[in-house]
């Protein structure tokens, strides 16, 4: 049988692989996932730190004694600093479209098109919104890790950079 070729239909198909730096349609390069990693370690290293007087100041409760004054002002304080930080953080992501992790590894959140993402979109689309799905039993967990994972996608956007579209890109 001559110019006869054997082909076995069940062999994985074959396909060149080339590693390439993605390139969006805006022109704008993907930040790259580690150091997405690092700026979010970054943002939950000073949130843990300012609620770290809240922890010191709630372990600090006694049963037949209550908070205690020294207590209960460390809870406050924590608050306080929470709630500037958040402010803060608003303000940032507004104006630079930035959070204080991403500033420091030179990165910020932008449309897909390039163009600023409002406060008001990224706050209700990039968080409120994932965070409300990411709280309902059973689905909840499956939807955070599904969040997460999405980033070793071709785009390296995450599920609430495609929900909010938006994309993180190098500053």
């Amino acid at each position: 049988m001559e110019g006869f070729e054997y082909r076995n239909p069940y062999a994985a198909p074959a396909a060149q692989v080339v590693v390439a730096p993605v390139e969006h349609e805006s022109g704008l390069e993907p930040a790259d996932r580690g150091r997405r990693l690092l700026a979010y370690l970054i943002d939950l290293g000073i949130y843990l730190a300012v609620l770290a007087p809240a922890l010191i100041g709630a372990l600090r409760y006694k049963p037949e004694r209550g908070i205690g004054a020294l207590g209960g002002s460390l809870i406050l304080f924590s608050l306080v600093c929470v709630l500037a930080l958040f402010v803060y953080w608003c303000v940032l992501m507004h104006r630079e479209g930035q959070s204080i992790g991403k500033r420091a590894m030179g990165m910020r959140v932008v449309r897909t098109d390039g163009s600023r993402a409002s406060l008001r979109r990224m706050l209700v689309l990039r968080y409120f919104v994932p965070g409300l799905i990411g709280g309902i039993p059973y689905v909840g967990w499956v939807f955070s890790l599904a969040n997460l994972l999405w980033i070793f996608g071709e785009e390296r956007r995450c599920l609430h950079d495609l929900i909010c579209d938006t994309m993180v890109v190098n500053a």
